[in-house]
């Protein structure tokens, strides 16, 4: 089995939704109720965004961890808001 496949797998398990499968088409890759789902898996992830993470989470407390994302040049609505999976699933994931 391809390792991005069973990515989406894990991903549609953990989030309650179903994996749509690759048939050549551009649709998204876990069918959820209320989420679009699209999982990209990378051999590493950049190290800026590991280290803001262990740090939000070194500092959450009780708070929600997050890691927000701003490309310069573009508006801060546009932001991308990076949360751990188990953290999502704890807060938002019933």
């Amino acid at each position: 089995m391809s390792s991005w496949k069973h990515a989406e797998r894990m991903v549609a398990k953990l989030l309650g939704g179903t994996r749509t499968g690759c048939n050549g088409e551009s649709r998204i890759d876990v069918e959820h109720n209320h989420l679009a789902i699209e999982v990209k898996q990378r051999k590493a992830l950049p190290t800026y965004l590991r280290e803001g993470m262990d740090q939000a989470v070194r500092e959450a407390g009780d708070r929600l961890p997050v890691v927000v994302l701003h490309q310069k040049g573009t508006e801060y609505q546009e932001c991308y808001v990076c949360i751990r999976m188990r953290d999502f699933r704890e807060w938002y994931v019933k």
